[in-house]
């Protein structure tokens, strides 16, 4: 299995696509240029594999990594294992594509994502408010009061100038805002907070934020 889904990779690699990721801020050793739809149809024939996505994750290879992610079987996923995969990352793809296909459906990612935002490095900190806006985005029975508890942080982190966090940060807040009415009157309270901070990075994440919850088309 693991020698068939390395030749399907090297099948589809598309060098003139892998050079192109750079223009998106992708600059990754080891990229093939295989598009997202092309992996999740590798994805949906492999089916879900737990032992072989921890091969493909420690083969180096950009797409395998977010291959790896769309097989593993979150009910096999720890806590250890979350932890040892977000020190791995190294572009904003990467984070955002572990946390979308398998983070948010491991139980204790609310508890991660707000472990997460006080980590160093910076896709390591862009990975709990990445995993804050999917879990907002596709928990879609999750109670207020548990993304009321990442307003504070992201309050906090608001001032961190690294574009890979502050949009993280900016994205967080916006997509709780989208969830119900409540909770997009706390997301435009926090944003005014964060405007009156003496910070570029805060200003910009308070007025994107504001501009996008108070347009009239959303609903």
């Amino acid at each position: 299995m693991w020698s068939t889904i390395l030749n399907k990779l090297k099948s589809l690699a598309n060098p003139e696509n892998a050079r192109g990721m750079a223009r998106f801020g992708i600059k990754p050793k080891n990229a093939y240029g295989i598009s997202i739809p092309n992996l999740r149809k590798i994805a949906k024939e492999t089916g879900k594999n737990h032992e072989l996505a921890g091969k493909l994750w420690t083969s180096g290879i950009h797409e395998a990594k977010i291959l790896a992610s769309m097989i593993d079987d979150p009910l096999l996923t720890t806590a250890r294992q979350m932890d040892k995969w977000i020190r791995d990352f190294d572009s904003w793809d990467i984070c955002d594509e572990v946390c979308l296909n398998l983070f948010v459906k491991i139980p204790c990612s609310y508890e991660k994502a707000m472990e997460w935002t006080a980590k160093k490095k910076e896709f390591e900190k862009r990975a709990g408010f990445a995993l804050m806006a999917t879990l907002a985005w596709r928990d879609k029975n999750a109670e207020n009061k548990k993304f009321l508890s990442f307003l504070p942080l992201i309050e906090k982190m608001a001032t961190d100038e690294r574009n890979y966090v502050k949009k993280a940060v900016n994205w967080a807040l916006r997509q709780i805002g989208k969830r119900n009415k409540i909770l997009k009157k706390e997301a435009v309270k926090t944003a005014k907070k964060i405007q009156k901070i003496n910070s570029k990075s805060a200003k910009w994440i308070a007025k994107n934020a504001i501009w996008e919850l108070n347009n009239k088309k959303l609903k």
